[in-house]
């Protein structure tokens, strides 16, 4: 029994030794850490900015598909809707059309004119055929994403403007009228109204122009000389055959009302692309169009139900548009409640401008283009200088363009009203002289209204010698 134990101990020290030598063993010192060197430090540096880069490159990109789903199939869809059966497909021709001629305009000369150095007024011939206009950033507009991305994406903003005017003179203009009009129209007021607001050097550029004028996503240079030209169409082609006695109500309220959808979400790339990064000042501006599209949507209807009874799918859908419209210009500089307030506002007032201005004044903007997009642009812009946030502009510090905001942070004061009605004034003035003269000289050269019979028709059967739908059904 005695050996057993003693046998038992020898092996329990034996086996057990080494595990207590071990443990009593200090433990070695850690491997000496190589310092990192310059080289190493600059990889990773480039390693950061190159993800920077391709997330905004992404979300950028995106954006420009996004607004392009404004125009096809939004807008074809939102005003085919609302014309009468025989006008539908050459109403959405219309703009389909401008997908097509604005971007080889923006191509050849286009882009050159808006963003290119030039004086305050207009661009050079720089980037005549998108000469100089590569995969590199240009840091004049945004540092992170390639020239080429935000030359594509200003496109899409170059598309849809003229396309918005055919509101106003829908079913009674020639196509071949509407395509010179338009083209034109764009080389001579969008292009130098984008350049003002938005190039460098710009008179109106917020960061160093004489009145510097807070235009985020193109308020001014969409909306309003987009909205103010389609008055001035409506009220030089005059009214359609049988206006206001012959009742014309909508085609298809379905088709509308899908196609305002696809403009509402089409619009966070509008706005909140804008940034031109994946970064905060997307997330402010993607909320702030939110919030405003719902309260001028609920404005709207309340107003339309009180006077009328009903809240109608055509006031709630043409209230989202106009909170859309309203918001664009200040999305990117104004707080989430601020947006609610300016989306309230312009429900009541665009609501306003289309059931009692236009019916006091007579003029036939047959889809509201006016009333909606050109009111709604004009209070935007004033709205912005009286709402703009300090704590938005001091933290993100970039305007729509991507420049560096010299002025520093911009709350809301009656000197940027003032800065904000001067912008709104130039484009009044631009659009109301520019169009005149363009229609003037489209009448003289082409002519621009439909005969008698053509508009009897209707554009699909004497513009496009098709039916977008069987009359006789």
């Amino acid at each position: 029994m005695r050996s057993r134990t003693i046998l038992l101990f020898l092996l329990t020290a034996i086996l057990g030794f080494p595990m207590f030598a071990l443990a009593q063993a200090p433990a070695s010192a850690p491997a000496a850490q190589a310092p990192v060197t310059q080289a190493q430090l600059a990889v990773l540096q480039q390693s950061v900015r190159d993800a920077q880069s391709a997330g905004d490159n992404a979300w950028v990109l995106v954006s420009a598909a996004l607004v392009l789903l404004m125009t096809g199939p939004g807008l074809t869809l939102f005003y085919g809707g609302l014309v009468r059966r025989k006008n539908i497909l050459g109403t959405m021709m219309q703009s389909f059309a401008m997908m097509g001629l604005i971007t080889i305009l923006w191509a050849v000369v286009g882009y050159s004119l808006a963003f290119g150095h030039g004086s305050s007024f207009i661009g050079g011939f720089e980037h005549l055929f998108l000469h100089g206009v590569s995969l590199s950033p240009n840091t004049d507009y945004a540092a992170t994403i390639p020239e080429q991305t935000f030359m594509v994406y200003q496109l899409m903003f170059a598309i849809i403007t003229p396309a918005l005017i055919t509101g106003a003179f829908a079913e009674r203009v020639k196509f071949s009228s509407m395509a010179v009009f338009l083209t034109l129209w764009s080389l001579l007021i969008y292009c130098p109204m984008a350049h003002m607001v938005w190039g460098v050097g710009g008179l109106l550029n917020v960061t160093g122009g004489r009145w510097p004028c807070m235009d985020f996503a193109g308020g001014t240079v969409v909306h309003v000389t987009s909205g103010v030209s389609a008055l001035v169409t409506a009220l030089y082609i005059g009214k359609r055959a049988g206006y206001p006695h012959t009742d014309m109500p909508p085609h298809s309220m379905v088709l509308s009302f899908i196609g305002a959808c696809l403009l509402w979400v089409g619009w966070f790339g509008f706005n909140a692309g804008s940034a031109l990064s994946a970064g905060p000042l997307a997330t402010s501006a993607f909320i702030n169009t939110q919030f405003a599209a719902a309260a001028a949507a609920l404005t709207w209807t309340i107003v339309e139900w009180l006077q009328n009874g009903k809240p109608t799918a055509l006031g709630a859908i043409s209230g989202a548009v106009a909170g859309l419209a309203t918001i664009t210009q200040a999305s990117g500089y104004v707080q989430p409640m601020s947006a609610l307030a300016i989306g309230a506002i312009a429900g009541v007032v665009c609501c306003f401008m289309v059931f009692r201005v236009k019916k006091f004044f007579g003029y036939d903007d047959s889809l509201d283009a006016f009333g909606v997009h050109g009111v709604g642009g004009t209070i935007g812009a004033l709205l912005t200088g009286l709402f703009a946030s300090g704590a938005i502009n001091a933290v993100f510090g970039k305007d729509a363009a991507g420049h560096a905001r010299a002025t520093g942070a911009i709350d809301g004061n009656w000197n940027q009203v003032l800065n904000q009605a001067i912008a709104m004034g130039i484009g009044w003035v631009l659009a109301i002289v520019g169009t005149l003269l363009l229609l003037w000289f489209v009448d003289k050269l082409l002519g621009l209204r439909l005969s008698p019979a053509d508009e009897t028709a209707g554009l699909d059967l004497s513009q496009h010698g098709e039916e977008g739908y069987d009359l006789n059904s």
